[in-house]
């Protein structure tokens, strides 16, 4: 795409299939002032590259009756039940009409009038389009439509042109809404955010639009309300709800310093949040964004359908006139019989079911995925990710939480563990090792005293500890290694017993001790989340063949973890440009591989595998942007659901595409002993526009 400051974005309300949305993109790239545009018929929007006047935009979608709203105005689309749309009302008196034709007979002038009447009402749209195509020599299906009608009329058949236009107005509504209903996925997330919030600038509160709050505002917000803007809580503590966002409906509680999003529900108490975004720079604006742009990618399939229909739709039509001609010409045939077979080829090749089965598929999956916590940036990753045969994780914040904790405290003098854990605790303030802040936070939830103990001389011992005088004794806080050069005789069997059992089960060892005696031994570990044994085990129910963990961990650490989880195959000690090689080694051996990490560490390795997916994407920008898929929420559980999500959905367009195909050919046979009817043919296209869109909403029902 051309890069472009004159960048506009337009919504489009009446795109009615992926044929007109192409139409208009054509029209709108050979506007006067236009340097490039590309219509994303899934989200319905237009992007267009340069300066053309909003008069030549409506007179590009005319033919269609599209219209424009600027992408910025946020302009909310009415939306109209079934029963009262105006095709509907249409279709209802043609086929009025139509009835009437068939009471006064085939032969009356009544009759041709009220069937006429029929074809005008539903079919005015269809051939003015048509006409104009044919013009132009363009050819679509209100092209095929359009010719087959005027032939059937040419050749006297009213009641079957009548019915011909009918059932091709059905399908065209059916088509429709079922389209705007895959849209709901993603319009819903539009709609969950307040346009309005209530913000304190100095001593006044006032309810203002979301577009005219600014970063440092300081936004109120009252339980049960929702919250307009991303932001970072100043003053209160509650439950907020962020199940539009991760995707998970447990609250998480937020208070002073925590981070919050737009479209979030605050359940109890009340709220100060100071902005830290704009209102489009927000989470959820991002997310919003993100899957549009992803339903408008072309997923390998689509491109496939795309190529056919092109060639296939001018086939279709040269075949029509074959079938129509050369029996008359050659063989003396019937003239009215074969131009009917003619015109029942042109309408039972209309491609309508093929071009649709994809992309109702594709936008469906993917706003599913986005109101379930999980961002798919286009088709190729969602039809990518259901054909995986290993996936490869990394350890920690991945598989584990990422924060480490203690996990075991033995005093080796008895009856003195809380006291030794507060001299450490009270050392490890001064220290900014990563394991320092697990004991901290240990000593903070027994409630110890560590803010009366004096610590002086804090000194760190490079790779190996640290030391300090704690009312006026020397302490040393380090590895077993440092208390085997300091001690005189080095830790004692039953000590060092006691260190490689607890890292045999991956816990880091820390000692707490003076120059001539261990006091204490402090064991931490990286907790494993608790749903990374189930979501393994369901990988390898689904059939995943081989599940990898990849570590800069120690190689026992690592096999501790990964026995526990039951993890496949365990790679420790490596580098970043190690896990790179060892994702490129398992594609070089024809599997497809999904990378999981957290989006930053890992990112070599996410753009090697075949899909990169990444956690926790919530509030990250790093993730939203590098990753294939991202799992908004910190829960690996979303894994399993991606895949299965994927896994159906690219079952459901290969069904479609199939049944598409096999339905045009079992038509197409039954041509030429003459068994197939006008409305047989248009009945036969629609019926199987409805089954493959019918097939793609199923998509839906796909939870988490």
């Amino acid at each position: 795409m051309v890069q472009s400051p004159n960048k506009k974005v337009f919504r489009v309300e009446g795109f009615t299939c992926a044929g007109c949305a192409a139409k208009f993109e054509d029209n709108v790239k050979k506007l006067p002032g236009v340097i490039d545009a590309q219509v994303n018929f899934g989200a319905s929007k237009i992007t267009i590259y340069g300066d053309p006047t909003m008069k030549a935009l409506e007179q590009a979608g005319s033919l269609e009756n599209l219209k424009l709203y600027p992408d910025s105005l946020n302009v909310q689309i009415e939306k109209k039940p079934f029963w009262k749309r105006k095709e509907l009302l249409q279709i209802l008196i043609s086929l009025g009409f139509s009835l009437l034709g068939w009471y006064f007979g085939e032969s009356s002038s009544s009759a041709t009038i009220s069937y006429l009447l029929a074809m005008f009402v539903s079919g005015y749209d269809l051939f003015k389009r048509g006409i104009t195509n044919l013009i132009r020599l363009q050819f679509d299906m209100h092209t095929l439509m359009t010719i087959a009608v005027l032939g059937a009329v040419a050749i006297g058949e009213w009641a079957e042109g009548a019915t011909v236009v009918i059932l091709f107005a059905i399908s065209e509504m059916l088509e429709t809404y079922s389209m705007d209903k895959a849209r709901q996925s993603i319009r819903s997330l539009m709609d969950i955010a307040p346009q309005q919030a209530l913000i304190r600038r100095g001593n006044d509160e006032k309810s203002i639009p979301v577009d005219e709050i600014q970063i440092g505002d300081i936004m109120i917000v009252k339980p049960g309300q929702k919250l307009a803007m991303d932001g970072i809580v100043v003053k209160g503590t509650t439950t907020i709800n962020q199940a539009p966002i991760t995707g998970e409906s447990i609250p998480v509680t937020k208070s002073m310093g925590d981070e919050v999003y737009a479209g979030t529900l605050n359940e109890e108490g009340a709220l100060e949040v100071k902005v830290t975004k704009r209102v489009e720079d927000t989470t959820i604006a991002k997310i919003i964004h993100l899957v549009e742009e992803a339903q408008a990618e072309r997923a390998p399939s689509q491109a496939f359908v795309d190529r056919f229909a092109k060639i296939y739709t001018p086939a279709i039509l040269i075949a029509g006139l074959f079938t129509a001609v050369i029996p008359p010409l050659v063989f003396q045939a019937d003239w009215n019989d074969w131009i009917y077979r003619g015109l029942a080829l042109l309408v039972v090749g209309c491609p309508c079911a093929l071009v649709i089965s994809t992309p109702v598929s594709i936008v469906t999956a993917i706003g599913n995925a986005a109101r379930n916590g999980v961002l798919i940036k286009g088709g190729i990753y969602l039809e990518e990710a259901g054909t995986l045969s290993a996936v490869a994780f990394d350890k920690t914040g991945t598989l584990t939480k990422g924060v480490p904790v203690v996990t075991d405290m033995t005093a080796f003098v008895k009856d003195k563990e809380d006291e030794f854990l507060a001299i450490t605790a009270a050392i490890e303030k001064n220290s900014q090792h990563p394991l320092a802040s697990s004991i901290i936070r240990k000593a903070e939830e027994k409630n110890l005293d560590t803010q009366s103990l004096a610590v002086e001389e804090f000194t760190s011992i490079t790779g190996k500890g640290v030391q300090a005088k704690v009312q006026g004794t020397q302490y040393y806080v380090g590895s077993p290694a440092l208390f085997n050069e300091l001690l005189p005789n080095g830790l004692s069997e039953e000590q060092a017993h006691l260190i490689q059992m607890l890292q045999i089960q991956g816990k880091t060892v820390m000692i707490l001790g003076i120059d001539i005696e261990a006091l204490a031994l402090i064991a931490v570990a990286d907790e494993v989340r608790e749903s990374s044994k189930e979501v393994i085990q369901q990988l390898h129910q689904m059939g995943i063949d081989k599940t990898v963990m990849l570590t800069g961990d120690n190689q026992a650490t690592a096999n501790a973890i990964g026995q526990r989880l039951e993890v496949g195959e365990v790679q420790a000690d490596l580098l970043p440009h190690q896990k790179l090689e060892f994702i490129k080694e398992l594609r070089s051996n024809g599997s497809k591989v999904a990378m999981v990490g957290d989006g930053v560490n890992d990112a070599p390795a996410l753009a090697a595998a075949t899909v990169g997916i990444a956690m926790g994407g919530v509030g990250t920008d790093t993730a939203l942007e590098t990753a294939d898929i991202t799992l908004m929420g910190d829960d690996l559980r979303k894994l399993p659901f991606t895949i299965k999500l994927s896994r159906k959905a690219l079952r459901i367009i290969k069904q479609n595409i199939t049944f598409s195909l096999i339905i045009k050919a079992v038509a197409l046979l039954l041509i030429i002993p003459g068994w197939l009817t006008l409305w047989m043919a248009v009945f036969a296209d629609m019926g199987a526009t409805l089954l493959v869109t019918l097939n793609g909403l199923l998509l839906l029902k796909i939870k988490s």
